[in-house]
């Protein structure tokens, strides 16, 4: 009986520790990606638009599943408005007239799809392409730290009154309405003087709101741009962006879980692009240290890098790093995969290469794979101390150069691929 006891722990030690050692990247018993998300949304057609949205929506609006909606020009939710989407709608952004869509401060947006029936947000041209359309903004009052408590979009929107594209204020728990399972598809549309629109924007959004099971695909801007607010964002999927899958700037406080990024070296933009742009300011001028400064604590993340020739393309310049942090931030990444880029991290040149910088910035339990370098300082040709740093055994971080098809359940899928970790054919799985 003693042995037997003894027999019975044994191998629950060894279950439990081998489950545990696979917790990283993105998780789940089941890939949580199926069935909502689409990466071939070139090839679905989403029928006629049967209604129009143009102008102010300034009284409580829902959009129903029956009918097709068409984005026209700038749309704007105001006056402490709710705007309700049912599950399984379609919203198609106009091409001719760049269509968008801005959630006002104080205003909400109640958009939950299902897994089944996600909300679908896309381009209304026969053959999509990125940057079709402009894309979705959402403002709140949480805090900012620019100086003042509130700033203003700057996209070249036209609203008729300029407190519609205002954000920012002293709420960190504001709350603008729930996001979930929605598909924003070939957003970012180009303009002459202010670049390149997001697929989602998040301009000082507060804690209360709900942002899960968000997909951004071939976005020709950054898929999700986080400017202050205090925020999770939880089971977020950008594929093929064009510039950066997630970026944060201007002082957000953001929890960032089980979430993927796939990058392709054939699809990206002219300037550099990266999984995760982590920033304080884009002008130093402008941030007020009186404020908190920007942090980010992203936890079982999955960044990709796909690749046919993963050598040559980095040989050719194709190949970028998959996180950038930048000065006066805090920064931690845990459980996580980053594979298949060239280096895995670069830290900004102005960063000090210190205890007290190293503490606000932490690698920690995570899986280093086909990386041509992974911490480095910008410009800097030695980063030995970086190396041997993060290498410690205290982080439990892995280093690995395995194949797509040897890391990943199934990453070749075209329709329905699976990027939860494999190794050894033990599944990345930590479900509650």
């Amino acid at each position: 009986m003693k042995n037997f006891t003894l027999f019975t722990i044994f191998v629950l030690l060894v279950f439990s520790n081998m489950f545990a050692q696979q917790e990283k990247g993105i998780i789940g018993y089941n890939n949580w990606l199926n069935p909502w998300t689409e990466f071939k949304p070139n090839k679905v057609a989403y029928g006629t638009p049967t209604q129009i949205l143009s102008g102010n929506i300034n009284r409580d609006t829902k959009l129903h599943k029956r009918e097709t909606y068409l984005l026209l020009g700038d749309v704007f939710v105001t006056d402490s408005t709710t705007l309700t989407i049912e599950p399984g709608t379609v919203i198609i952004g106009d091409f001719k007239t760049k269509g968008s869509l801005t959630i006002s401060n104080g205003s909400k947006i109640i958009a939950e799809g299902t897994h089944t029936d996600p909300i679908i947000f896309t381009s209304s041209r026969s053959v999509k392409k990125p940057g079709d359309w402009g894309g979705i903004f959402i403002l709140g009052n949480a805090p900012i730290s620019k100086y003042g408590n509130e700033a203003s979009l700057n996209y070249g929107l036209k609203p008729s009154d300029f407190k519609s594209i205002s954000y920012g204020g002293l709420d960190p728990n504001s709350n603008s309405g729930i996001f979930k399972y929605v598909r924003i598809e070939f957003a970012g549309k180009r303009t002459k003087d202010f670049g390149y629109f997001n697929g989602l924007t998040l301009a000082g959004v507060g804690r209360e709101t709900v942002i899960e099971n968000i997909m951004v695909s071939f976005c020709e801007g950054n898929s999700i741009n986080v400017i202050g607010g205090d925020l999770i964002l939880d089971k977020m999927v950008s594929y093929k962006s064009y510039v950066n899958d997630f970026e944060f700037n201007s002082g957000a406080q953001c929890k960032l879980i089980n979430s993927l990024a796939v990058r392709s070296p054939y699809a990206s933009g002219s300037a550099i692009s990266r999984c995760l742009y982590v920033a304080n300011y884009d002008i130093k001028e402008e941030a007020d240290y009186s404020k908190a400064q920007t942090f980010v604590d992203a936890e079982n993340l999955s960044l990709v890098n796909l690749s046919d020739d993963l050598f040559y393309d980095t040989k050719i310049g194709l190949v970028n790093e998959a996180i950038y942090v930048g000065e006066d931030v805090s920064f931690s990444i845990d459980n996580s995969v980053i594979s298949g880029f060239s280096p895995a991290v670069i830290l900004d040149e102005n960063i000090k290469i210190n205890s007290t910088n190293l503490n606000k910035i932490k690698f920690t339990r995570t899986y280093f794979n086909n990386c041509r370098g992974n911490i480095f300082v910008k410009n800097n040709p030695n980063n030995d101390d970086l190396e041997n740093w993060y290498g410690s055994s205290a982080f439990n971080n892995v280093y690995s150069r395995g194949p797509d098809s040897e890391t990943f359940i199934d990453s070749d899928n075209a329709s329905r691929p699976d990027f939860r970790l494999q190794i050894n054919k033990i599944i990345a799985s930590n479900d509650d």
